[in-house]
């Protein structure tokens, strides 16, 4: 029997270790839930972990993006809404001008109400922005607003694009009737006939922005719900492997609670083992 260098001791003592190590890390990630905590703890489950949540906070992002965009087209919309309701009033006003139930005063005041009311149209193109962005007009009124573009998605080619709108007197060719109804004798009552089909057309126009600015925000709402879907499976794959599973870090902990009492039993024992050997001496 050896007593200078007590071998059952030293390689219980080592277990022990080893235990309270696997107990340290145990600890840390039943407290922070988290299963990798540290490169050491999966060197290639956290490369791929950091790339999906990198991916999931993008993908984010591009919702946001989205919704952002979905606001926009809806206030251009609302905008052009408005607009469309002033050219039903002007068309109203060219047909009571073309009668001759309406006097000449009568045409001058219709041509006054006209004239307010595409100066208001202009306004409205004008006045339309988006956190300083104009969406229907240019600024100066005469214009078109720039063709939008947003991305949503995480890369920079998932785009969509809206067409470019002119909504003012310029772009909606209404500039001649403007120019008569701000005129000193106002407007005729062939000019009233004239510009119902000049109303007509640009009511057409407009609707056809309405319509490009609609389908897009169809086209954006699309994209932000297929986003969320992905947002959502890509941060359960991430979960998967960058959370603790707490039923079995759990029952890890237990185990190793109890292999390290049992260890600190061991060394005990190893230790009053060697006392044995006083015995022999006796």
């Amino acid at each position: 029997m050896i007593i200078n260098t007590n071998v059952a001791s030293l390689t219980a003592q080592e277990n022990a270790t080893n235990t309270n190590f696997k107990i340290k890390n145990s600890l840390e990630k039943l407290s922070s839930g988290l299963k990798i905590n540290k490169a050491s703890d999966d060197a290639s489950g956290l490369a791929i972990a950091d790339k999906l949540r990198t991916q999931a906070t993008s993908i984010g992002q591009g919702i946001d993006n989205g919704n952002s965009a979905i606001t926009l087209l809806q206030i251009a919309d609302k905008s052009m809404s408005e607009q469309s309701n002033i050219l039903d009033i002007i068309k109203a006003k060219l047909i009571q001008a073309n009668t001759d139930t309406t006097s000449s005063s009568g045409r001058q005041a219709i041509s006054k109400d006209v004239s307010k009311l595409l100066e208001q149209l202009n306004n409205i193109g004008e006045q339309t922005n988006y956190n300083g962005r104009q969406l229907i007009s240019n600024s100066d009124g005469v214009g078109g607003a720039s063709v939008h573009t947003f991305q949503i998605g995480e890369k920079a080619t998932d785009t969509i694009k809206t067409a470019a709108v002119s909504a003012n007197t310029s772009g909606l060719s209404l500039t001649g009737l403007s120019g008569s109804a701000g005129s000193t004798n106002g407007i005729t009552k062939a000019e009233a006939a004239s510009y119902q089909s000049t109303v007509n057309a640009a009511i057409t126009k407009l609707n056809t922005y309405r319509a490009d600015i609609g389908s897009t925000q169809n086209q954006v709402e699309s994209a932000v719900r297929n986003l969320m879907t992905q947002e959502t499976n890509v941060t359960a794959a991430e979960s998967i492997i960058r959370d603790v599973d707490y039923a079995q870090e759990s029952s890890s902990f237990n185990k190793q609670n109890i292999i390290s009492q049992a260890g600190s039993y061991a060394i005990s024992q190893a230790n009053s083992a060697s006392q044995n050997v006083l015995r022999l001496l006796q």
